[in-house]
């Protein structure tokens, strides 16, 4: 059996930025607007937290009895190291999707339930990113998908369910942490590109290639910084994000380096703190505006 660590290791902590960060913008973009609500916030905040442990979870299972995951870098696998048996991680995985739906469900409850069949195709998402027959993961749409349900769907509806309409700050950011989510997972995805091609996971990184990939990641990255810079005409206060310089700055410079193996390790872990300072930046300067 998996210990306590390993079961933590495995749910991919770094990835959390991913969760949190959409929160904070939505957040943020309300209480600029005038509206914003804690109780809604908090459960946006376990709805993402949940689903992103839960996919995380999923991915392991699903990858690790695929045979994808028998030889990586990076965190640890409980499937694929063979230290948790495929049916303990699925129930883990349902355990984390469970808790985001109940969260979610409650959450429309208090808003709008338009928005329930909206947490069900995110749950959804999670799930055969990849699971099922066909895995979206497997076919090049992850990072799509990603954009859609971690940065979209996520802060806009985190500032829908307290102020009841969107704003375009909310666009804004949605954007903005939208493409970062997207630069974790293509960080990820270059770090495993001889792995996954091997596997047969044909992720957008193996689609384009190493160097594309690359320039790929560059990409997400301005566009974050123009979509700061949208923010800042709108509240120069949120210029606070531009902090995320310093950490997404140390990513880069590996990626253009042309950095492999465990330094891609340390890319991911940059992007991810560079994905939430950039929000809690935002947030920060929406809020005091």
């Amino acid at each position: 059996m998996a210990a306590i660590g390993e079961w933590v290791e495995g749910a991919r902590p770094r990835t959390l930025p991913a969760a949190v960060s959409p929160v904070l913008v939505g957040s943020g973009a309300a209480s600029f607007a005038g509206g914003f609500r804690l109780v809604q916030a908090g459960l946006a905040l376990l709805v993402a937290v949940a689903l992103q442990v839960g996919v995380n979870y999923a991915n392991d299972y699903s990858d690790g009895i695929r045979g994808t995951d028998a030889d990586r870098v990076g965190p640890l696998r409980l499937v694929g190291s063979g230290v948790a048996s495929p049916a303990a991680v699925r129930r883990a995985a349902f355990l984390g999707l469970g808790v985001g739906a109940v969260a979610g469900l409650t959450l429309a409850a208090i808003s709008s339930w338009w928005l329930a069949p909206v947490g069900v195709a995110a749950v959804a998402a999670a799930w055969f990113y990849t699971g099922g027959s066909r895995p979206y993961g497997y076919h090049g749409l992850g990072e799509l998908m990603v954009f859609v349900f971690f940065g979209l769907v996520a802060v806009l509806g985190t500032t829908y369910t307290q102020l009841g309409r969107l704003t375009v700050a909310s666009i804004a950011g949605a954007v903005g942490v939208g493409v970062l989510a997207c630069a974790i997972l293509v960080a990820n995805n270059l770090r495993d590109i001889s792995t996954d091609a091997h596997s047969g996971k044909r992720t957008l990184a193996v689609v384009l290639g190493d160097h594309r990939t690359r320039v790929l990641y560059l990409t997400l990255v301005a566009v974050a910084v123009v979509c700061l810079g949208w923010l800042g005409v709108l509240a120069p206060k949120a210029l606070l994000g531009a902090a995320f310089a310093l950490p997404v700055g140390r990513a880069s410079r590996s990626v253009v380096r042309g950095g492999a193996g465990g330094e891609l390790v340390a890319v991911l872990r940059y992007t991810g703190l560079a994905q939430l300072v950039y929000a809690t930046g935002i947030a920060i300067g929406l809020a005091l505006s």
